[in-house]
């Protein structure tokens, strides 16, 4: 009888759990920013039955497999909704906050924002590393994150707003430009003596 019960149990057809992305859908992986899901595919890893998501990095041109049951613990999520994008663009529009710390304490610090997946601290990245043409050049490695963090950012907005990324950084630009020349017109009215660059200063990079 209880040989016959499981064979019966088996047999019977689990209830399908809600998936919590679909096929054709735009997500963010932390490590590598804006994917697409192209598909749900079940693949044997170890003697195991593995569900996975299959996501296609289209700017990395790479395709990568993440189970369906470790969604949560990789970090992978769905596009940021209008309210934390909004958030994104008010944070852009803030002064630059540069540590008085060595830059390889600094670096880490950016590189741990942009691959946190989170909109708002890339956007924070952006924002403390982009210059104006009235401010100090940036160095390699100032410059490499800068570009990391925007092309994150770019991807993200572009996806939500559904444009194409010349759209994207362009308004991601013009509210960086605006920002800037805003809050020199504020400083000089207020300081006369002292300069725009000086309000986003930062050490000699070692």
């Amino acid at each position: 009888m209880a040989g016959t019960k499981k064979n019966i149990d088996k047999n019977i057809p689990k209830k399908s759990k809600k998936k919590a992305f679909k096929a054709g859908q735009h997500i963010v992986y932390p490590a590598h920013g804006v994917g697409k899901v192209t598909g749900i595919e079940q693949e044997v890893i170890a003697g195991f039955d593995i569900e996975t998501y299959v996501v296609h990095f289209e700017q990395d041109k790479m395709t990568l497999r993440v189970p369906t049951a470790k969604v949560g613990s990789s970090g992978m999520r769905a596009l940021s909704n209008e309210l934390i994008l909004k958030d994104a663009f008010t944070t852009l529009k803030g002064r630059a906050r540069v540590k008085r710390t060595m830059w390889s304490r600094r670096a880490q610090e950016y590189e741990a924002k942009i691959n946190s997946g989170d909109l708002i601290l890339v956007a924070e990245v952006v924002r403390d590393l982009h210059r104006t043409e009235a401010q100090p050049e940036q160095s390699y490695s100032e410059r490499q994150l800068y570009e990391r963090a925007t092309d994150r950012m770019v991807r993200e907005v572009a996806a939500i707003e559904k444009t194409d990324k010349g759209s994207a950084i362009e308004l991601i630009l013009e509210t960086l430009t605006k920002a800037r020349t805003r809050q020199a017109a504020k400083a000089a009215k207020e300081n006369p003596e002292i300069e725009d660059n000086s309000e986003t200063s930062t050490e000699p990079l070692g």
